[in-house]
């Protein structure tokens, strides 16, 4: 990874590699700031193999960062710096980081923390870009969480080469180039925000950097100032924009693909994207764990406008039965995927690798069929996640919080339809003795990202059961239903 922005300082130095405001950071000055980066953490005892914990918001100095660990073979763990700081430390501490990198300062006890202040900036400029590049390969780059932030969290190791390999699908599929300038609008901690963040340098292009929050209004502005061709929005986004008032010409026309990933649209909704905001309209679907995995092209109409695409460039998709036995076109099953870009498995816990990665295929728990016509078509969610915006929530970990209140016995959280979000998080609760709405959010509050707290909780008697005593969430989603 790093090899290729030294290649790119060698063939493009004197052209814009990041854009941050009224800053303009060539490939030759950005080469030169990671190596400086570099340098300074090897000063601080971080080598090869150590795990850094990245806990920045959205800016150019991160996106150096993640090279700069990447250039002295050490691990990049990203940290949402919107999470409280129980569930920081729980990451932190189960991964064994090394140091986490801040800003502000992380209070995480007994971990080593580097705050990003004046001091960094100034022993960044006095340090000789001199350090070394480790050896790339196969050896882990970055490991990505796609579990919740409480409990056993799980997370993919990625290793260079099929970091780079996501790259090269997004250089082959999508065709990015060193023409592209892309709108960083999406956050890097995000998997698909700092894909293509990363992807659009590897190409040669310029990154210009638009971190949230922002209106809808500012990020049309954005587009337009800054000539971007290339822009990825989550769901949300994208309703957003929709929702804003006027006709006329596409309010994004200017960019040459307008990219969405996190969540599927409805075949409407996508229609209307495409008219009212660009007419080049990409739908990536893909996973943390397994990269793309198929695309829904602007060519995709008809019966094909309802499915999640064609593979991606190397990949290979199959629908098997529970035993992985591979199935006719036009039966469900469940999806399971291979390819260069996939990961072997997840970091320090073999037990879930061997669930979910076989054989060489990554399943990534959701069910559906391949079409005569090679697209693939999801069917149904068999992994138990709730996509908020287009990030994953695990109900697990919401249930986890809620139980250990000594007024709760029982705690189930769901998937609550919402036509902004896509989905917003309901809990139901049986309580063991009288409690306030208000209390429990708070309780919920403490423990994890805002993001992640239920929008409502809903008090109930018991919870409808099998008769083998499963929870019958159906029934339960049904009474949301009727909520609203």
């Amino acid at each position: 990874m790093a090899l290729a922005l030294e290649e790119n300082a060698r063939r493009r130095g004197g052209h814009p590699a990041i854009i941050e405001g009224e800053r303009t950071i060539t490939y030759r000055e950005l080469d030169d700031h990671v190596r400086r980066i570099a340098g300074h953490l090897g000063d601080q005892g971080v080598g090869e193999g150590d795990i850094v914990g990245v806990c920045l918001r959205d800016c150019a100095d991160h996106l150096m960062i993640l090279y700069a660990v990447a250039r002295l073979g050490a691990v990049i763990l990203p940290l949402d710096w919107r999470w409280t700081e129980p569930e920081k430390l729980n990451v932190a501490q189960f991964f064994g980081v090394a140091l986490v990198i801040a800003e502000p300062a992380a209070s995480l006890a007994g971990v080593p923390s580097i705050e990003m202040d004046a001091a960094w900036q100034a022993a960044i400029a006095a340090r000789r870009p001199d350090s070394p590049c480790a050896e790339g390969g196969a050896r882990p780059v970055v490991l990505s969480l796609s579990s919740g932030t409480t409990g056993r969290p799980k997370g993919p190791a990625l290793s260079h080469d099929q970091f780079i390999a996501r790259f090269v699908m997004q250089w082959v599929t999508l065709g990015f180039n060193q023409h592209d300038r892309y709108l960083s609008a999406t956050p890097l901690y995000f998997g698909g925000g700092r894909s293509f963040t990363m992807g659009s340098l590897f190409s040669g292009g310029t990154v210009i950097m638009f971190p949230p929050p922002y209106e809808p209004t500012e990020l049309i502005e954005a587009a337009r100032k800054f000539e971007a061709t290339t822009l990825l929005l989550v769901p949300t986004l994208l309703r957003q924009l929709l929702a804003l008032p006027g006709a006329g010409a596409p309010l994004l026309g200017g960019l040459s693909r307008l990219m969405s990933t996190g969540a599927i649209l409805h075949p409407d909704e996508r229609q209307a994207v495409m008219n009212r905001l660009n007419p080049n309209f990409i739908n990536y679907y893909g996973s943390t764990e397994g990269g793309g995995t198929s695309v829904l092209l602007p060519g995709h109409t008809g019966e094909g406008a309802a499915s999640v695409g064609e593979p991606i460039y190397q990949t290979e998709i199959q629908i098997v039965d529970s035993d992985g036995t591979e199935l006719p076109a036009g039966e469900a099953g469940l999806i399971r995927y291979r390819g260069p870009a996939v990961a072997d498995g997840f970091y320090n816990d073999p037990e879930a690798s061997l669930e979910a990665f076989q054989g060489g295929w990554f399943y990534p728990g959701d069910i559906g069929r391949l079409g005569d016509d090679g697209l693939l078509y999801l069917v149904g969610r068999a992994k138990d996640v709730i996509i908020r915006s287009g990030v994953n929530i695990y109900p697990a970990e919401i249930e986890q919080i809620l139980l250990a209140h000594p007024a709760v016995g029982d705690a189930v959280a769901l998937p609550w339809p919402n036509l902004e979000r896509g989905e917003d998080v309901a809990a139901f609760v049986v309580a063991r003795e009288p409690v306030e709405e208000a209390v429990l959010l708070d309780h919920c509050r403490a423990a994890l990202a805002s993001y992640k707290v239920p929008r409502g909780i809903f008090f109930i008697d018991e919870m409808p059961k099998s008769a083998l005593g499963k929870i019958i969430k159906a029934d339960l989603a049904a009474r949301l239903t009727s909520a609203g």
